[in-house]
Protein backbone atom coordinates (compact mmCIF):
# COMPACT_ATOMS: atom_id res chain seq x y z
CA UNK A 1 0.00 0.00 0.00
CA UNK A 2 2.81 2.54 0.51
CA UNK A 3 4.08 1.94 -2.48
CA UNK A 4 1.13 2.49 -4.15
CA UNK A 5 0.51 5.60 -2.14
CA UNK A 6 4.08 6.88 -3.08
CA UNK A 7 3.51 6.10 -6.83
CA UNK A 8 0.49 8.48 -7.14
CA UNK A 9 1.86 11.04 -5.34
CA UNK A 10 4.74 11.43 -7.47
CA UNK A 11 2.39 10.84 -11.05
CA UNK A 12 1.89 14.05 -12.97
CA UNK A 13 -0.98 15.60 -11.23
CA UNK A 14 -2.72 15.81 -14.79
CA UNK A 15 -2.79 12.36 -15.49
CA UNK A 16 -4.30 11.88 -12.22
CA UNK A 17 -7.40 10.73 -13.37
CA UNK A 18 -5.82 7.66 -15.22
CA UNK A 19 -3.38 6.76 -13.25
CA UNK A 20 -6.32 6.16 -10.74
CA UNK A 21 -8.58 4.49 -12.82
CA UNK A 22 -5.59 1.54 -13.09
CA UNK A 23 -4.23 1.52 -10.06
CA UNK A 24 -8.36 0.68 -8.87
CA UNK A 25 -8.10 -2.00 -11.43
CA UNK A 26 -5.20 -3.60 -9.29
CA UNK A 27 -6.47 -2.79 -6.22
CA UNK A 28 -10.29 -2.70 -6.73
CA UNK A 29 -11.65 -1.66 -3.75
CA UNK A 30 -8.15 -0.64 -1.71
CA UNK A 31 -7.90 2.59 0.01
CA UNK A 32 -6.22 5.04 -2.06
CA UNK A 33 -5.09 7.16 0.41
CA UNK A 34 -2.89 7.24 3.82
CA UNK A 35 -3.93 4.81 6.16
CA UNK A 36 -4.87 8.12 8.50
CA UNK A 37 -7.59 9.21 6.50
CA UNK A 38 -9.83 7.96 8.50
CA UNK A 39 -8.76 9.91 11.24
CA UNK A 40 -10.27 13.16 9.26
CA UNK A 41 -13.78 12.46 9.71
CA UNK A 42 -15.60 11.90 12.77
CA UNK A 43 -18.98 10.17 13.71
CA UNK A 44 -22.02 11.34 13.39
CA UNK A 45 -21.41 13.93 10.27
CA UNK A 46 -23.50 14.47 7.41
CA UNK A 47 -22.86 13.34 3.82
CA UNK A 48 -21.59 16.86 2.95
CA UNK A 49 -19.11 16.91 5.57
CA UNK A 50 -17.42 13.61 4.47
CA UNK A 51 -16.96 14.64 0.83
CA UNK A 52 -15.85 18.13 2.10
CA UNK A 53 -12.88 16.06 4.35
CA UNK A 54 -12.38 14.06 0.93
CA UNK A 55 -11.86 17.08 -0.84
CA UNK A 56 -9.55 18.68 2.09
CA UNK A 57 -7.32 15.45 1.75
CA UNK A 58 -7.40 15.71 -2.15
CA UNK A 59 -5.60 18.87 -1.92
CA UNK A 60 -3.38 18.62 1.17
CA UNK A 61 -1.74 15.78 -0.26
CA UNK A 62 -0.98 16.78 -3.67
CA UNK A 63 -3.49 14.81 -5.52
CA UNK A 64 -4.75 17.64 -7.65
CA UNK A 65 -2.23 19.92 -9.62
CA UNK A 66 -5.28 22.58 -9.39
CA UNK A 67 -7.07 23.15 -6.29
CA UNK A 68 -9.94 20.91 -6.54
CA UNK A 69 -13.33 21.81 -6.01
CA UNK A 70 -17.03 20.08 -5.09
CA UNK A 71 -19.25 20.57 -8.05
CA UNK A 72 -22.69 19.59 -7.58
CA UNK A 73 -24.80 17.75 -5.29
CA UNK A 74 -23.48 15.38 -2.74
CA UNK A 75 -25.44 11.93 -2.56
CA UNK A 76 -26.04 8.37 -1.26
CA UNK A 77 -25.64 5.69 -3.73
CA UNK A 78 -24.76 2.16 -3.04
CA UNK A 79 -23.93 2.74 0.34
CA UNK A 80 -21.56 5.21 -0.25
CA UNK A 81 -21.13 8.97 0.09
CA UNK A 82 -21.16 9.95 -3.90
CA UNK A 83 -19.34 13.77 -4.68
CA UNK A 84 -18.42 15.37 -7.91
CA UNK A 85 -15.10 16.74 -7.83
CA UNK A 86 -13.71 19.26 -10.09
CA UNK A 87 -9.86 19.78 -11.33
CA UNK A 88 -9.35 22.60 -13.62
CA UNK A 89 -11.66 21.89 -16.52
CA UNK A 90 -11.97 17.92 -15.36
CA UNK A 91 -15.06 16.71 -13.50
CA UNK A 92 -15.77 13.42 -12.28
CA UNK A 93 -17.83 11.48 -9.62
CA UNK A 94 -15.61 10.15 -6.58
CA UNK A 95 -16.99 8.37 -3.23
CA UNK A 96 -16.02 7.81 0.62
CA UNK A 97 -17.20 5.56 3.05
CA UNK A 98 -19.61 7.43 5.69
CA UNK A 99 -16.97 5.91 8.31
CA UNK A 100 -14.21 8.03 6.49
CA UNK A 101 -11.92 4.48 6.30
CA UNK A 102 -12.13 4.63 2.22
CA UNK A 103 -11.82 7.03 -0.43
CA UNK A 104 -12.87 5.90 -4.18
CA UNK A 105 -11.42 8.65 -6.64
CA UNK A 106 -13.30 6.21 -9.07
CA UNK A 107 -15.26 3.58 -8.94
CA UNK A 108 -16.35 0.76 -11.60
CA UNK A 109 -20.06 0.41 -12.44
CA UNK A 110 -20.30 -3.85 -13.03
CA UNK A 111 -24.36 -3.20 -13.40
CA UNK A 112 -24.33 -1.50 -17.11
CA UNK A 113 -20.50 -1.89 -18.87
CA UNK A 114 -21.44 -0.01 -21.83
CA UNK A 115 -23.23 2.61 -20.02
CA UNK A 116 -20.41 3.07 -17.84
CA UNK A 117 -18.01 2.96 -20.81
CA UNK A 118 -19.91 5.92 -22.98
CA UNK A 119 -19.80 7.89 -19.69
CA UNK A 120 -16.03 7.93 -19.20
CA UNK A 121 -15.40 9.32 -22.44
CA UNK A 122 -15.37 13.37 -22.53
CA UNK A 123 -18.58 15.06 -24.19
CA UNK A 124 -18.27 17.68 -27.22
CA UNK A 125 -18.90 19.88 -24.75
CA UNK A 126 -16.48 18.33 -22.29
CA UNK A 127 -13.83 18.94 -25.00
CA UNK A 128 -14.67 22.50 -25.66
CA UNK A 129 -14.62 23.42 -22.24
CA UNK A 130 -10.80 21.96 -21.77
CA UNK A 131 -10.12 23.54 -25.51
CA UNK A 132 -11.00 27.17 -24.02
CA UNK A 133 -8.62 26.48 -21.14
CA UNK A 134 -5.61 26.84 -23.13
CA UNK A 135 -3.75 30.14 -23.37
CA UNK A 136 -4.09 31.22 -26.95
CA UNK A 137 -1.00 32.39 -29.52
CA UNK A 138 -0.27 33.28 -32.63
CA UNK A 139 2.53 30.68 -32.72
CA UNK A 140 1.40 28.05 -30.21
CA UNK A 141 4.04 24.62 -29.37
CA UNK A 142 2.77 21.53 -28.24
CA UNK A 143 5.55 19.94 -26.03
CA UNK A 144 6.18 16.03 -25.47
CA UNK A 145 8.05 15.11 -22.54
CA UNK A 146 9.21 11.65 -23.00
CA UNK A 147 11.78 8.91 -22.58
CA UNK A 148 12.76 7.49 -25.52
CA UNK A 149 12.50 3.52 -24.05
CA UNK A 150 8.89 4.09 -22.77
CA UNK A 151 6.24 2.24 -24.65
CA UNK A 152 3.82 5.14 -24.20
CA UNK A 153 6.41 7.87 -25.37
CA UNK A 154 6.88 5.39 -28.28
CA UNK A 155 3.11 5.51 -28.83
CA UNK A 156 2.58 9.61 -28.69
CA UNK A 157 5.94 10.67 -30.59
CA UNK A 158 4.87 7.97 -33.22
CA UNK A 159 1.33 9.94 -33.10
CA UNK A 160 3.23 13.19 -33.89
CA UNK A 161 5.08 11.76 -36.21
CA UNK A 162 2.13 10.53 -38.00
CA UNK A 163 0.33 14.30 -37.93
CA UNK A 164 3.60 15.86 -39.86
CA UNK A 165 3.57 12.90 -42.13
CA UNK A 166 0.17 13.94 -43.14
CA UNK A 167 0.12 17.77 -42.17
CA UNK A 168 3.67 18.72 -42.66
CA UNK A 169 2.37 22.24 -41.40
CA UNK A 170 1.96 20.66 -37.85
CA UNK A 171 5.61 20.03 -37.46
CA UNK A 172 6.48 24.21 -36.91
CA UNK A 173 3.89 23.86 -33.99
CA UNK A 174 5.12 20.67 -31.71
CA UNK A 175 8.19 19.97 -30.14
CA UNK A 176 9.38 16.48 -28.24
CA UNK A 177 11.72 16.88 -25.16
CA UNK A 178 13.56 14.35 -22.27
CA UNK A 179 12.80 13.73 -19.13
CA UNK A 180 16.03 12.63 -17.15
CA UNK A 181 19.06 14.32 -15.34
CA UNK A 182 22.47 15.59 -15.66
CA UNK A 183 24.84 13.40 -13.34
CA UNK A 184 27.22 15.13 -11.19
CA UNK A 185 30.29 15.95 -13.16
CA UNK A 186 27.89 17.49 -15.82
CA UNK A 187 29.46 15.13 -18.39
CA UNK A 188 26.29 12.88 -19.06
CA UNK A 189 22.69 12.40 -18.38
CA UNK A 190 20.31 9.73 -16.74
CA UNK A 191 17.23 8.67 -17.68
CA UNK A 192 14.49 6.39 -16.10
CA UNK A 193 15.66 2.93 -17.79
CA UNK A 194 18.65 2.87 -17.44
CA UNK A 195 22.15 4.40 -19.59
CA UNK A 196 20.74 2.61 -23.33
CA UNK A 197 17.87 4.80 -22.86
CA UNK A 198 19.99 7.77 -21.86
CA UNK A 199 22.32 7.50 -24.40
CA UNK A 200 19.15 7.27 -27.11
CA UNK A 201 17.53 10.29 -25.29
CA UNK A 202 20.83 12.28 -26.18
CA UNK A 203 20.97 11.16 -29.77
CA UNK A 204 17.84 12.01 -30.34
CA UNK A 205 17.98 15.65 -28.56
CA UNK A 206 21.48 16.24 -30.69
CA UNK A 207 19.63 15.45 -33.96
CA UNK A 208 16.66 17.62 -33.02
CA UNK A 209 18.73 20.74 -32.45
CA UNK A 210 21.74 20.66 -34.91
CA UNK A 211 20.02 18.51 -37.69
CA UNK A 212 16.53 19.54 -37.19
CA UNK A 213 15.19 18.65 -40.78
CA UNK A 214 15.99 14.76 -40.18
CA UNK A 215 14.84 14.50 -36.81
CA UNK A 216 11.61 13.07 -37.60
CA UNK A 217 12.62 11.10 -40.38
CA UNK A 218 15.48 9.07 -37.48
CA UNK A 219 12.63 9.07 -34.93
CA UNK A 220 9.78 7.34 -37.39
CA UNK A 221 12.86 5.07 -38.20
CA UNK A 222 14.01 4.17 -34.61
CA UNK A 223 10.52 3.29 -33.38
CA UNK A 224 10.32 0.78 -35.39
CA UNK A 225 12.99 -1.95 -34.02
CA UNK A 226 15.35 -1.30 -31.37
CA UNK A 227 18.71 -1.38 -31.82
CA UNK A 228 18.65 -0.03 -35.24
CA UNK A 229 20.01 3.27 -34.07
CA UNK A 230 23.17 3.27 -36.44
CA UNK A 231 21.53 1.81 -39.59
CA UNK A 232 18.47 4.66 -38.89
CA UNK A 233 20.96 7.45 -39.23
CA UNK A 234 22.93 5.79 -42.68
CA UNK A 235 18.92 5.69 -44.22
CA UNK A 236 17.87 8.74 -43.38
CA UNK A 237 20.99 10.99 -44.41
CA UNK A 238 22.34 12.20 -40.01
CA UNK A 239 25.39 13.38 -40.18
CA UNK A 240 26.84 10.89 -37.61
CA UNK A 241 30.33 12.18 -37.16
CA UNK A 242 28.30 15.25 -36.32
CA UNK A 243 26.00 13.55 -33.87
CA UNK A 244 29.20 11.72 -32.50
CA UNK A 245 30.82 15.17 -31.64
CA UNK A 246 27.79 16.80 -30.41
CA UNK A 247 27.21 13.59 -27.98
CA UNK A 248 30.71 13.42 -26.63
CA UNK A 249 30.83 16.89 -26.02
CA UNK A 250 29.27 18.47 -23.20
CA UNK A 251 29.07 22.07 -23.93
CA UNK A 252 26.59 20.92 -26.64
CA UNK A 253 24.38 17.44 -26.41
CA UNK A 254 24.01 17.23 -22.08
CA UNK A 255 23.51 21.28 -22.75
CA UNK A 256 20.46 20.93 -24.99
CA UNK A 257 19.45 18.47 -22.50
CA UNK A 258 19.87 20.45 -19.47
CA UNK A 259 17.40 22.70 -21.18
CA UNK A 260 14.95 19.84 -21.93
CA UNK A 261 15.28 19.13 -18.26
CA UNK A 262 14.66 22.90 -16.97
CA UNK A 263 11.24 22.20 -18.65
CA UNK A 264 10.37 18.95 -16.66
CA UNK A 265 11.41 20.48 -13.46
CA UNK A 266 9.21 23.71 -14.79
CA UNK A 267 6.03 21.74 -15.15
CA UNK A 268 6.52 18.95 -12.46
CA UNK A 269 7.16 16.65 -14.99
CA UNK A 270 7.36 12.96 -13.80
CA UNK A 271 6.02 10.99 -16.52
CA UNK A 272 6.49 10.11 -20.28
CA UNK A 273 4.12 11.42 -22.18
CA UNK A 274 3.33 14.66 -20.66
CA UNK A 275 1.64 17.46 -22.47
CA UNK A 276 2.18 21.19 -22.56
CA UNK A 277 0.85 23.61 -24.12
CA UNK A 278 0.43 27.14 -23.46
CA UNK A 279 2.88 27.05 -20.53
CA UNK A 280 0.27 24.03 -18.96
CA UNK A 281 0.13 20.81 -18.93
CA UNK A 282 -2.77 19.23 -20.74
CA UNK A 283 -4.32 15.84 -21.37
CA UNK A 284 -4.04 14.39 -24.70
CA UNK A 285 -7.51 12.28 -23.40
CA UNK A 286 -9.71 15.38 -23.55
CA UNK A 287 -8.88 16.61 -27.42
CA UNK A 288 -8.92 12.82 -29.07
CA UNK A 289 -5.97 10.92 -27.30
CA UNK A 290 -2.51 9.57 -28.45
CA UNK A 291 -3.82 9.69 -32.26
CA UNK A 292 -2.63 12.25 -35.54
CA UNK A 293 -5.74 13.92 -35.28
CA UNK A 294 -5.55 13.85 -30.99
CA UNK A 295 -2.48 16.04 -31.82
CA UNK A 296 -3.84 18.63 -34.15
CA UNK A 297 -6.43 18.75 -32.58
CA UNK A 298 -4.58 19.74 -29.41
CA UNK A 299 -2.30 22.15 -31.56
CA UNK A 300 -5.38 23.86 -33.10
CA UNK A 301 -6.56 24.56 -29.53
CA UNK A 302 -3.79 26.96 -28.63
CA UNK A 303 -4.16 29.32 -31.71
CA UNK A 304 -5.66 32.79 -31.37
CA UNK A 305 -7.52 32.56 -34.42
CA UNK A 306 -6.86 28.55 -35.90
CA UNK A 307 -5.72 28.07 -39.31
CA UNK A 308 -7.45 26.55 -42.22
CA UNK A 309 -5.67 22.80 -41.35
CA UNK A 310 -7.46 22.71 -37.85
CA UNK A 311 -10.63 21.65 -40.02
CA UNK A 312 -8.74 18.78 -41.95
CA UNK A 313 -9.97 15.55 -40.52
CA UNK A 314 -6.74 13.02 -39.97
CA UNK A 315 -6.45 9.66 -38.57
CA UNK A 316 -8.24 8.64 -34.80
CA UNK A 317 -6.88 5.24 -34.68
CA UNK A 318 -4.47 5.26 -31.78
CA UNK A 319 -0.93 4.91 -32.31
CA UNK A 320 1.36 1.52 -31.85
CA UNK A 321 2.83 1.29 -28.53
CA UNK A 322 6.71 0.57 -27.89
CA UNK A 323 8.84 -0.59 -30.75
CA UNK A 324 6.19 -1.26 -33.49
CA UNK A 325 6.47 -1.55 -37.47
CA UNK A 326 2.74 -0.80 -37.23
CA UNK A 327 1.27 2.84 -37.18
CA UNK A 328 -1.55 2.53 -35.21
CA UNK A 329 -2.78 -0.14 -32.96
CA UNK A 330 -6.02 -1.25 -34.83
CA UNK A 331 -8.22 -0.19 -32.60
CA UNK A 332 -11.26 1.84 -33.87
CA UNK A 333 -12.43 5.65 -32.60
CA UNK A 334 -12.25 6.64 -30.07
CA UNK A 335 -8.69 7.06 -29.75
CA UNK A 336 -7.62 6.92 -25.80
CA UNK A 337 -4.83 6.06 -24.29
CA UNK A 338 -3.85 2.24 -23.69
CA UNK A 339 -1.74 3.16 -21.25
CA UNK A 340 -1.06 5.92 -18.25
CA UNK A 341 2.51 6.24 -19.02
CA UNK A 342 6.11 5.74 -17.52
CA UNK A 343 7.28 6.77 -14.30
CA UNK A 344 10.94 6.67 -12.50
CA UNK A 345 10.98 3.12 -10.31
CA UNK A 346 10.97 3.42 -7.13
Amino acid sequence: MKNIINTIKKLNKNTIIVAIAVIGIIVVGVLIAKPNFSNLIGSGVSAKEVAQKSLDYINNNGLSQTPATLSGEVSEESGLIKFKVKMGANEFDSYATRDGKLLFPQVFNMGDKKAETASNQPSGEQKQQVASSVTKSDNPVLESYIVARCPYGLQMQRAMSEAIKSMPDLGKYMKVRYIGSVTNDGKNITAMHGEAEAKENLRQICIREEQPEKYWNYAACQMKSSGQEVACEKSTGVDSSKLNSCMSDSNRGVAYAKKDFEGQDKYSVSGSPTMVLGNAVISEDSFGGRSADGIKSMICSGFNNQPSFCTTKLSTSPAATSFSESVTSGSAAPASNSGSGCHAAQ
